[in-house]
């Protein structure tokens, strides 16, 4: 009888098919990376942008694309690099001699799915051109407002900033990405599987055998399914003692903005749909929490020095935290 009144209450198989087909496409190209993978879908029924960081050659510019490529929207790429200007990025108006007026002309932010590539190449300059259309949808060039077309999602690697050649995110546009994924190498058996199923390739271009799995529509439909599933109060008061006690501990120098809170509550609201329920648990907000805040906190310097983790202060203030149940 419950069964009964918890498949009225939302029906979720077209989401939950839609995710298995994603996770089945996938898997064909990349092995292992399950948290990675979703994390992503996550993300992007969650309405957020999403960072990956991981050393070169793990497959973080490949997971994106493939994800994108499951998508039937416009997709767009853009390298960042140390000359890339905020006009690169945005557009430029354009003076048009048949007219007599200047037009403006769409930069490669204009699309539903923007990957950016090693975002940390380009200077704080450039950087800043994200920050107005990342949060707000839409880019002001020269008095006009542009709105951004529904659905609107970054996608952006970057390698760990003690490479070469790389620049800090600013925390204002870090705090505009909903989750921060790190990549970690493959196991011992995941690298035999890599190399044996590369060895065994027939064909040379693997994203040609990715099919779209959901339209545009589609995304924005599912959305708004995650959005009407329900929270109990007391996992609400949950979330917020978590952010709480990020700015009241004392490894962190800076702690989690109400930004986070959100982030916490709309993952995870997606994390449940993926499971099939309309509901969240506590068990979905401890998931996606070191996600939602390893990118917004930051370590004292004492604790950088002793080599302290983001992850292992939200696990030590989760464990403080009475989980309700």
């Amino acid at each position: 009888m419950e069964q009964e009144f918890f498949e009225q209450r939302t029906d979720l198989s077209q989401l939950n098919q839609a995710v298995n087909q994603i996770k089945d496409t996938l898997s064909k190209v990349i092995v292992g990376q399950q948290d990675t993978i979703d994390l992503l879908i996550a993300g992007i029924l969650a309405d957020g942008h999403i960072l990956i960081e991981g050393v070169p050659g793990i497959a973080k510019t490949l997971t994106a694309k493939l994800i994108a490529k499951s998508i039937n929207a416009k997709f767009s790429r853009i390298q960042f690099t140390p000359d890339l200007m905020p006009s690169d990025v945005l557009g430029t108006s354009i003076f048009n001699p048949k007219t007599v007026e200047f037009e403006f002309k769409q930069g490669p932010i204009f699309g539903n799915i923007i990957l950016i590539d090693e975002i940390n190449r380009a200077p704080a300059k450039t950087q800043s051109a994200l920050f107005e259309v990342m949060e707000e949808r839409q880019v002001t060039i020269d008095g006009r407002c542009y709105k951004m077309e529904e659905p609107f999602i970054v996608l952006a690697t970057q390698n760990p900033v003690e490479h070469e050649g790389t620049y800090r995110l600013p925390e204002a546009q870090l705090d505009r990405f909903l989750f921060k994924i790190e990549v970690k190498y493959p196991s011992l058996e995941e690298e035999v599987a890599i190399i044996t199923q590369q060895h065994q390739q027939k064909t040379v271009n693997q994203l040609a055998e990715i099919t779209p799995v959901l339209s545009a529509n589609d995304v924005i439909t599912l959305r708004n399914q995650v959005r009407s599933l329900y929270v109990e109060p007391k996992l609400i008061e949950f979330i917020a003692k978590i952010i709480q006690e990020t700015r009241n501990n004392k490894s962190l120098f800076l702690g989690g903005s109400p930004r986070a809170s959100l982030a916490i509550v709309n993952s995870a609201k997606a994390l449940a749909a993926m499971n099939g329920r309309d509901f969240i648990t506590p068990e979905d907000i401890i998931w996606v929490t070191p996600a939602v805040l390893r990118h917004r906190i930051m370590l004292t310097p004492d604790k950088e020095m002793e080599g302290v983790t983001p992850d292992e202060v939200v696990a030590q203030i989760i464990q403080k935290i009475e989980i309700p149940r």
